[in-house]
């Protein structure tokens, strides 16, 4: 009897559905250490770029529930140059101010759609960033980093462990002044051909963010963006439509940031189903 209850014992504990408690539910094909840092490269980690300014970066007030929100197979790109569980905030241009951003809650919302592979999120964001300084060699004074050759490098080193399916891009409030809005489709579109061919992938489904509704030259700006799906193949944007500022007219607020994160992957999504 106890030969039995010890053979019984071991098969539920090789068992792949017994789970310790605790234990994370990593999908099937995944070569991890400790650390979560992926050794082997593969399609089942798709890898998503998160550029702009600091409304991608995020500045949504920290609160408890959105600091411990996290999911195993949603993964970032950290400043120590690995893989680790994705948490707010995601972004690491500005310590100090760092928050709530859209990012997150796009990775959630791909990985509900994506279930057999993992989300993998590579956060280059620098806040107060005009677009003139996402270009090679630009450099940021305000920050002291070179945002373009910054995002290359982590991307560049992300790319060894999965397959780069999409990028999204909010960016604009340090150009919606009048004499800033000008040429800023043609500059947007070729830091884009420049990220598509750094890829591999010309034709990368990218998603826009709209500015803020909440103030005036932001609206001209948002009206300007509208003309991007036109002149930028496989280009969506996403709306800001509702969304609310945290009291300073420049950002967004952290349920704004979480849904309209939920909005760039509804659009990548369509992107990626409608690729032309």
């Amino acid at each position: 009897m106890f030969k039995n209850y010890f053979i019984l014992l071991l098969v539920c504990f090789i068992s792949p559905n017994f789970v310790h408690a605790g234990t994370p539910l990593f999908n099937k094909g995944y070569d991890v250490d400790t650390s979560l840092h992926i050794k082997k490269p593969g399609p089942e980690l798709e890898i998503y770029l998160l550029l702009g300014q600091s409304n991608m970066a995020g500045r949504g007030p920290l609160l408890a529930e959105y600091i411990e929100m996290q999911q195993p197979n949603v993964l970032v790109w950290d400043r120590e140059g690995k893989w680790a569980i994705a948490r707010h905030p995601l972004h690491y241009d500005k310590p100090k101010f760092a928050g709530v951003g859209p990012g997150l809650s796009f990775g959630f919302a791909m990985a509900r759609s994506k279930s057999n592979v993992r989300i993998g999120l590579v956060p280059c964001a620098v806040g107060g960033t005009n677009i003139d300084v996402w270009k090679p060699g630009a450099m940021d004074k305000a920050t002291n980093t070179h945002p373009f050759d910054d995002a290359e490098m982590r991307i560049r080193e992300a790319m060894k462990y999965g397959v780069v399916k999409g990028m999204i891009w909010h960016q604009g409030e340090a150009n919606s002044g009048a004499q800033n809005m000008i040429g800023y489709l043609d500059k947007l579109n070729e830091l884009i051909t420049r990220i598509r061919k750094m890829v591999g992938n010309e034709k990368l489904p990218v998603v826009v963010g709209e500015l803020g509704r909440y103030k005036t030259n932001y609206q001209q700006f948002n009206k300007m963006l509208a003309g991007a799906p036109q002149m930028i193949p496989n280009l969506a944007l996403a709306t800001s439509e509702s969304l609310v500022d945290k009291g300073d007219l420049t950002h967004f607020d952290s349920p704004s940031a979480t849904v309209y994160g939920e909005r760039y992957a509804d659009k990548m999504l369509w992107l990626q189903r409608n690729i032309k």
